[in-house]
């Protein structure tokens, strides 16, 4: 690819990352190089970086070779990738590393963060008065911490400008896969995630984690069993009197007390229910999207093109092509 220059990427580590906040990225940057390598280009030299510098314990036990950041001090840096991890709250207090963080922020061309890295980048201020993604668990104490940032608790990763932030886990990749799209164009992007047998991206707007999931961890326990009848029931109405009535409710109170212990209303879950039920019909493919829609309680077409767009940014038909072809990678690399 003529014209690409080399692009210096520093990772900014510390005692108690999390590993693979560290290694899906670097993963991506490697695999971008590896694409472009035959055309003699090396877009990309990343560089994993502490403030003192040396060997560097993981949270998982595993220790990790790091430069010293003063090392950077003479180098262009196009992108700042701040991790995240249990130690991230120490890292943030250290009022060098931060120092040095708002020094060089000005001259970089974007500033990012993985899963609560985004802690370490708030305390720089540079996500004052900006969207930001985090861990979804810790979505809510970011929140209280800086109340200047608008938290997003449910997207995988959030672009403000050019500051960068993403959930937690492979979310890391998801985003360095944007990053690289952004960079390199959507061929070598594409490339790198077959490789490593991921979707280009999930849509930076979907869904952190599945609505079981989410139900399961949210929820109080008086509501398990009606959501559990209700998954078995998705293709029926589910309108709010009969849900209060299976949960021994009036459908004022059932409306209130639902609300407030699960953080979304009875009709909001009923949606994403239905689409989680039809996001696994697309996934096994024999069905037609009429009948998914039908099966699924949307009625028809149009009503469930709609609410899928919205939730996870692709069309149901799109949504099957992506799935496919991620299956199809899959079986090729086993």
């Amino acid at each position: 690819m003529p014209g690409v220059g080399t692009r210096n990427v520093v990772l900014v580590a510390f005692e108690d990352v999390r590993l693979l906040n560290v290694t899906g990225p670097l993963e991506v940057f490697d695999l971008a190089n590896t694409i472009l390598g035959s055309e003699g280009a090396v877009p990309y030299r990343p560089m994993v970086m502490s403030r003192p510098g040396g060997e560097t314990r993981t949270a998982s036990g595993v220790k990790i070779s790091t430069e010293r950041l003063s090392a950077a001090d003479d180098i262009d840096i196009d992108t700042l990738l701040l991790m995240g991890g249990p130690g991230v709250h120490a890292a943030a207090a250290d009022r060098d590393l931060v120092a040095w963080l708002v020094s060089r922020a000005p001259g970089v061309r974007r500033v990012c963060s993985v899963c609560t890295g985004a802690f370490l980048l708030a305390a720089t201020g540079l996500l004052s008065g900006r969207r930001a993604a985090t861990h979804w668990q810790d979505a809510e104490r970011l929140q209280e911490l800086y109340p200047d940032i608008t938290v997003e608790s449910d997207p995988i990763f959030v672009r403000d400008g050019q500051v960068w932030t993403s959930a937690g886990a492979t979310a890391a990749i998801d985003l360095t896969l944007a990053l690289v799209q952004e960079d390199l164009g959507h061929s070598v992007a594409m490339q790198a995630a077959k490789t490593l047998v991921v979707y280009l991206q999930r849509e930076g707007g979907q869904s952190q984690f599945s609505v079981p999931l989410s139900l399961q961890t949210a929820a109080a326990p008086e509501f398990a069993s009606l959501h559990a009848w209700m998954r078995e029931n998705i293709g029926e109405e589910l309108r709010i009197e009969s849900l209060a009535d299976r949960a021994a409710m009036s459908p004022r109170n059932f409306q209130r007390v639902y609300t407030a212990k699960v953080g979304r209303t009875p009709a909001k879950t009923v949606e994403l229910l239905r689409l989680e039920a039809a996001r696994r019909a697309l996934e096994r493919g024999a069905l037609r999207l009429k009948q998914i829609a039908v099966e699924c309680g949307f009625g028809d077409e149009r009503r469930l093109r709609r609410a899928f767009h919205r939730q996870f940014g692709v069309s149901p038909l799109d949504y099957r092509d992506r799935f496919s072809s991620l299956l199809a990678a899959s079986q090729r690399a086993a």
